[in-house]
């Protein structure tokens, strides 16, 4: 269940930052996501901070790469691809992060990858280069991506990265985790929104900017984070991606609700791939 309602409070993510697109810059709207959610988690985790700070201390080097993978990174590759494809492709492509997990796992921890595995990497990423040619494969041939996707496709590998490496987190608290990520993540990403409030645009003061704001800072971040790390640490990086395929499920509903995007056929065949390919992936994990 916990992995369930990330899920979902992560599509709202998704449809929230294509909604504003034309708004609110992506850094800035990253920007003010974290740094809201880390005045909420300050202010609920802070005496469990303070427990844990020998142990975080100790365990600094992959809190900060916890945080720039998960925190700074993650989400501000997604806003910025966003500027430029649609929500629906965007939680198509995020589909493709529990096979992508299993890779990380691989390349990080040598976990065993068996041809079940390879397959169904195979077989999703062929669905991901489907939803973003479009199905013209002429176009994967010429190289001729639409850039919105290849953002959001480097904000999954480096989510799956930070999934992976959750397993070496010092034994601390939840609150104490996302205290301490959420903080650091922000003070990473505060000169590159600097950059863009002086350089391209400045965010916004409205009352859309500021509802978005405070969903994307308490269901997508504070809530979402915490259940997914639970989650993981319950279930393990590889079978809980598996539950990261429901995004799209709810991610697709919400851009056709709320957005008036078309769910065309190149959509359904690469969901389809997707989704075959990471049941296959995903057997031998759950079993």
């Amino acid at each position: 269940m916990l992995l369930v309602l990330a899920a979902l409070f992560w599509s709202g993510s998704f449809v929230i930052g294509r909604g504003v697109h034309e708004t609110v810059p992506p850094i800035g709207l990253a920007f003010w996501r974290w740094a809201v959610a880390s005045l909420i988690i300050l202010a609920i985790g802070t005496p469990h901070l303070i427990r844990d700070w020998p142990a975080l201390r100790a365990g600094w080097k992959i809190i900060v790469i916890l945080s720039v993978l998960g925190v700074t990174a993650y989400n501000t590759l997604a806003y910025i691809g966003l500027q430029t494809t649609s929500a629906i492709n965007s939680v198509l492509m995020q589909s493709t992060m529990p096979v992508v997990i299993i890779l990380m796992t691989f390349l990080l921890f040598g976990e065993r990858f068996t041809l079940r595995q390879a397959a169904g990497v195979l077989i999703s990423l062929g669905g991901a280069v489907t939803i973003v040619t479009k199905g013209d494969w002429a176009t994967f041939l010429a190289l001729s991506f639409n850039v919105g996707d290849i953002w959001v496709m480097g904000a999954v590998v480096g989510y799956a990265a930070y999934s992976a490496l959750l397993r070496r987190l010092p034994a601390v608290h939840p609150l104490s985790l996302l205290t301490a990520t959420f903080t650091t993540g922000t003070i990473v990403l505060a000169p590159f929104y600097v950059w863009e409030t002086l350089v391209v645009r400045a965010v916004p003061v409205d009352l859309v900017t500021v509802g978005a704001v405070l969903y994307l800072a308490v269901f997508p971040s504070v809530l979402a984070f915490f259940c997914y790390n639970r989650g993981v640490i319950a279930i393990g990086a590889n079978r809980a991606g598996v539950f990261i395929h429901l995004v799209p499920v709810f991610g697709i509903s919400m851009a056709i609700v709320f957005l008036g995007e078309v769910f065309s056929v190149t959509h359904l065949v690469g969901m389809g791939m997707i989704f075959a390919g990471v049941a296959i992936a995903a057997r031998r994990a759950r079993a």
